[in-house]
């Protein structure tokens, strides 16, 4: 896997988030794109299938927030990280989380119908097919992460990011808390609980994606153990903030169905805490974040800090 993708440019001084973001996602998109791809020598086999190719680029390109990718290359600058192993990192962590969200919205799991503000996968190339596209994006993450030794990521570089990748979307990650919450519809569950699931459905990922930036670069104990704690706490901040819009926005404005978590009696922040209690939650766990990154003392944690705001008061 060959895409000759240039990376972002450094972390200015003074941090302006949107034009920063938008190079990055730009980076990001182009790098897609150009992997996702059965007709370019430098993505999948010219003999992949087109349905599942065409369903692939549909689940992953042009839509989402693209937090992962953004966490994994904030955390990989403010280390003054190997750029290639951040942006292959960034893409493959995107990769795992397009594949989460088609194999979540099957009518087995949440039976969604609307994902980014358009029909899901399986709505619109069928079952079958969106499994199978939840699969290839799952295989072509680990792919990304292990290029051609001609790019000069070091071996022990690209096994540890596997290894960060695959913990945090397995049993012990992702997959885990997925298990947990759909075993858990209909039941009431302590705070401590709700903490527990999510920490696994939604946290795991958002909590690696940091991690998987600060492998690119160079840390020390104390760093390291700094940003899994910030990973920690932005990532049960996205779901306290993500229960907390399920019951104050509309569809329209999130891209995906209002209210489904209530309609379908799965406990959430907002049911178990309130919806006040939730909203000082969040802040709480901001205000955790921006510690955490305190400790660090980081060379470049302007847009680690930014990005955090951002999760915290985001309105979709």
């Amino acid at each position: 896997m060959d895409a000759r993708v240039s990376p972002p440019p450094s972390q200015p001084h003074a941090l302006d988030l949107s034009a920063w973001m938008d190079e990055r996602l730009g980076a990001v998109e182009h790098a897609l794109s150009c992997w996702v791809t059965s007709d370019a020598p430098a993505g999948l086999d010219h003999g992949a299938p087109a349905e599942l190719v065409q369903a692939m680029r549909y689940a992953v390109l042009d839509g989402g927030k693209r937090l992962r990718p953004l966490l994994v290359m904030a955390a990989s600058e403010a280390l003054d990280g190997h750029p290639d192993a951040a942006l292959r990192a960034a893409c493959a962590v995107e990769l795992i989380h397009a594949y989460s969200l088609v194999h979540d919205d099957m009518p087995c799991m949440d039976n969604d119908v609307l994902r980014r503000g358009k029909p899901t996968v399986h709505v619109a190339f069928g079952e079958a097919t969106a499994l199978l596209a939840g699969d290839a994006l799952q295989a072509l993450a680990f792919e990304l992460l292990t290029p051609d030794t001609d790019e000069q990521i070091p071996a022990e570089m690209q096994a540890r990011l596997c290894r960060l990748l695959a913990r945090a979307a397995g049993s012990a990650g992702m997959a885990g808390g997925q298990a947990i919450d759909l075993a858990s519809v209909g039941c009431r569950l302590s705070e401590k609980q709700l903490r527990d699931m999510h920490e696994l459905k939604t946290g795991a990922l958002l909590q690696g994606s940091v991690m998987m930036g600060a492998a690119s670069g160079q840390t020390t104990p104390l760093q390291w153990q700094a940003l899994e704690d910030y990973g920690a706490a932005i990532g049960l901040a996205f779901q306290v903030v993500d229960d907390i819009l399920d019951v104050t926005a509309d569809s329209a404005t999130l891209g995906k169905t209002a209210g489904k978590d209530a309609a379908a009696e799965k406990p959430t922040y907002v049911s178990v805490l309130g919806l006040e209690r939730s909203r000082t939650y969040a802040r709480e766990l901001l205000a955790r974040a921006l510690q955490a990154l305190e400790r660090a003392a980081l060379p470049h944690d302007g847009a680690l800090r930014a990005l955090a705001h951002m999760v915290v008061n985001r309105s979709n």
